[in-house]
Formats: C-alpha cells, sequence, structure tokens
C-alpha cells in the first residue's frame, strides 16, 4: 500500500503534474493576451477595426488614424486624438491586473506551502484557473475580464509556487533537479508556443469563447491528474522551519538571481505589447503576423530551457544567465532593424533562447542557494522568484505602453535592451560565495515517513 503511493507521488510523476500545470496556464496567459484586446476594442468600441483582415460585418471603411495605417473608422465621433490611446492604456491595464494580483499572492503562498505542503496549494490553483477561463468564455464586459485576469493571476501564484517549491522538494540532488526544472519551464514555453497561434485562429473563425471552452476541457484533466497523483486531501507540512520570506530577501545572491528574472521577462513582456502595433505601423502586416511573429521566441525558449536545464551545471548557471543576459539585451537592440516579419527570426528566436538559459539557471540555483545558506524549505524562495516575474509582466504593460508614446518603439528597445546588459555583469559577484556544500538539513519529501521508506 504504501509502494502504491509512493508510485503516485513518484518525482517523475510530480514533474508531470508541475508540466502540465504551467502548461495549460501559459496557454491561458497567451490566448488572453491574442484575443481579449481585440475583442474588448470591437465590443466596447465598434468604431475601431485594429486588423481589417478580421473582415468584421459591422467595421466600414473611413478615415485612418495618424497612429496606425490600417486602423479603421467608422464614426466622426472617433476622431479624437486620444481614444486610441485611452483603449490601448486600459487594455495594458486589464493584461498587467495577472502580474499585479499574481505579485500581491505571491508572498502569502510560500509561507502557506511551509505550514500545509504544496499538495492543496497546487490543486487550488487549478480551482482558480479553471473558474477564471470560464468566466473568460463568457464575459462581454471590461469589468468581469478585468475579474476573470487578477482571478488568473491568483490561480498562476498558487500553481507556479506550490509546483516548483514541490519539484525542488522531490529532487534533492542538484544536477537532477536542474534538469527537471527544464523539463518544467518547457511545458511554460509549450504553452505559449501553442496558446498564441490556437487563440488567435479559434477567435477569428469560431469566436471569443471556443478556445477558452476547450482549455477549461483540459484543465479538468490536469485536475484529475493532481487528485490521482498528488491526493490533495490533507495537510502535509514539511519537517524543517523554513527560512522567513524577509531573512531570504536579505540575501544578496537570492536577490541578483530574483533581478535578472524581473529584467529579463519586463524586456518580452515590452516587446509583446507594442511589437504588434509596430509591425502594423512599419511593415503593413495582417493580423496573423501578430501571433507567429513570437513563435521563434517560444520554439527558442523551449530549446534553450530544456538545453541549459543539463549544460547550466556544467558550464556554471552564473555564467550562463550573464550570457543569457547579454543576449537578450542584444536582441532587442536588434529588432527595430527588423523591415519584414523574417527580420524579427533571429531577434526574437534570440531573445527566446536567452530567457530560456536564464530561466532554467536561476530556477535551479534558487533552490540550490537555499540549500547551502538556509532551511532546504523552498515554497518562499520560489514565491520571490514568482514576485520577480510578476514585477518583470506588471512594469512591462503598464510602463511599456505610455513610454513608447513618450521616446518611440526603436528608442524604448534600446533602452530596454542597455538594461539588460549592464544587469549582466551582476552575475560575476555571486560565484566565490556558493561553493560551500550542500546543507545536510534537507526535507528529503513532504510525504509521511512510510512513504519516504519506498524511495
Amino acid at each position: 500500500m504504501a509502494c502504491s503511493r509512493r508510485s503516485r507521488a513518484s518525482p517523475r510523476l510530480v514533474l508531470l503534474v508541475v508540466f502540465v500545470a504551467l502548461l495549460l496556464d501559459n496557454m491561458l496567459l497567451t490566448m488572453v493576451d491574442e484575443v481579449i484586446p481585440d475583442f474588448l476594442f470591437s465590443w466596447e468600441q465598434p468604431c475601431f477595426l485594429l486588423w481589417p483582415s478580421l473582415n468584421r460585418s459591422d467595421a466600414e471603411p473611413g478615415n485612418q488614424s495618424g497612429l496606425i495605417p490600417d486602423l479603421q473608422i467608422n464614426s466622426s465621433s472617433c476622431l479624437q486624438d486620444n481614444l486610441f490611446l485611452d483603449g490601448n492604456v486600459r487594455v495594458g491595464l486589464l493584461l498587467a491586473s495577472k502580474a499585479l494580483f499574481q505579485l500581491l499572492v505571491g508572498p502569502v503562498v510560500g509561507p502557506l506551502t511551509n505550514r500545509i505542503g504544496y499538495h492543496i496549494p497546487m490543486f487550488a490553483g487549478f480551482i482558480i484557473m479553471f473558474l477564471s477561463t470560464i468566466m473568460f468564455a463568457f464575459s462581454g464586459t471590461y469589468a468581469l475580464l478585468f475579474f476573470a485576469r487578477s482571478l488568473q493571476g491568483i490561480g498562476s501564484s498558487f500553481s507556479s509556487v506550490a509546483g516548483l517549491g514541490m519539484l525542488a522538494s522531490v529532487y534533492t540532488d542538484d544536477e537532477e533537479r536542474g534538469i527537471a526544472m527544464g523539463i518544467a519551464l518547457g511545458g511554460l514555453a509549450m504553452g505559449v508556443l501553442i496558446g498564441a497561434p490556437f487563440g488567435s485562429v479559434m477567435y477569428q473563425f469560431v469566436g471569443k469563447s471556443a478556445p477558452f471552452l476547450i482549455l477549461a476541457f483540459l484543465a479538468v484533466f490536469d485536475g484529475a491528474l493532481q487528485l490521482c497523483i498528488l491526493q490533495p486531501s490533507k495537510i502535509s507540512p514539511g519537517s524543517v522551519e523554513g527560512t522567513p520570506l524577509l531573512a531570504l530577501l536579505k540575501d544578496p545572491y537570492i536577490l541578483i538571481s530574483a533581478g535578472s528574472l524581473c529584467f529579463s521577462h519586463m524586456a518580452v513582456t515590452i516587446l509583446k505589447l507594442n511589437l504588434g502595433f509596430w509591425m502594423i505601423d512599419t511593415m503593413d502586416s495582417p493580423y496573423w503576423h501578430l501571433g507567429v511573429a513570437f513563435l521563434p521566441a517560444s520554439v527558442s525558449y523551449l530549446i534553450g530551457t530544456n538545453l541549459f536545464g543539463v549544460l547550466a551545471n556544467k558550464m556554471g548557471r552564473w555564467l550562463c544567465s550573464m550570457l543569457g543576459m547579454f543576449i537578450v539585451g542584444i536582441s532587442l537592440l536588434c529588432v527595430p532593424f527588423a523591415t519584414s516579419i523574417y527580420g524579427l527570426i533571429g531577434p526574437n528566436g534570440g531573445l527566446g533562447f536567452a530567457i530560456g538559459m536564464v530561466d532554467s539557471s536561476m530556477m535551479a540555483i534558487m533552490g540550490y542557494l537555499v540549500d547551502i545558506r538556509h532551511a532546504s524549505v523552498y515554497g518562499s524562495v520560489y514565491a520571490i522568484a514568482d514576485v520577480a516575474l510578476c514585477m518583470g509582466f506588471a512594469i512591462g504593460p503598464a510602463a511599456g505602453g505610455a513610454l513608447v508614446q513618450l521616446v518611440g518603439f526603436p528608442r524604448l528597445m534600446t533602452i530596454v535592451g542597455v538594461i539588460n546588459i549592464l544587469y549582466a555583469p551582476l552575475f560575476l559577484f555571486p560565484k566565490v560565495g556558493v561553493k560551500e556544500k550542500p546543507n545536510r538539513n534537507k526535507m528529503v519529501s513532504e510525504e509521511p515517513e512510510d512513504d519516504r521508506q519506498c524511495s
């Protein structure tokens, strides 16, 4: 009986659960990014047609906006200079609300996992994500969509913090943990890779509700998987008391690691928010180009996370992350030189590959830093990682839309690229301080003692 419980909670099955959870969460993330902005413009501001290729029946040709040549206007009441900008700010705030609520909830979820274990928060994340997905399918107002997006952020915080903490606790060997983190982040990459084209195609040819209802059906599979493998029915706190969150925040190595996650993801969110409008303005791109433009980044991120989940431990994770930050900056500097969608393949591919290098290295190294410098309980440190990601995701949409109006898209890419390049040398400092042997005071598993005997 004990060995049966062990088979359900073996490290590989736990990795499968986390992989699927990250896959579905990021499918929802990118589907919302693709579908909701255009839906809001066409629903609440029918005078706007961002992409005429959608062939909406209620749009009539008229005067064009000075910002975007293909922006169609069918009413003289829409000829106000700030109408499009107001709509863009509203969309930016809606998209940023996910990261904002994830940012607020993350510091609560981390210590919570220390008290009750990882399984119940992980399952709570599934339930919240399912409710959010259903709301996206049937909501037709800005307020309800804002609430659904905020709910998505809460569910993501539960899933990512509990999932990564659980992985770190079952993969106690540092090298194996790095490989597992790379595979799990591959689920994130596949979600981004699948979600954007799937959402845009389904929205254009079937409607808004269809992609979200299909995703909700897949989420039910994730919930069943968690029930079978994790059995989230009882509180199972760890045997070691975790280091307080504030104490971890005082560790300079953890702060450097978290900062790299923040700045690299801030770069990609600023690019995602503004690249589509820049493509329409300078390349006269049709709507489907906007979903396809980020495919190279998604594919290369998938390759980067899996490849450097193995290689980073051999070449040095700090070095790997430093190179990744340099490549992020150089890729952003190259984006404005593209004159067609084909010119974006190299910069976007380099960007995804570099962020894969940073993520796979930093997610593993944050667990290792806890092992050698603090108590080996991982909820709080991955809450810090989640907060860092959310800060990047929140700053990107919130500030990127306003900054691009002030300095222009090419200069904005230059500024963000230089910030990442200047941050990279900070990875030279921690290398001396992390050569100690791992702490033996390690929590091997959050399973009861009779389950551990089977392993």
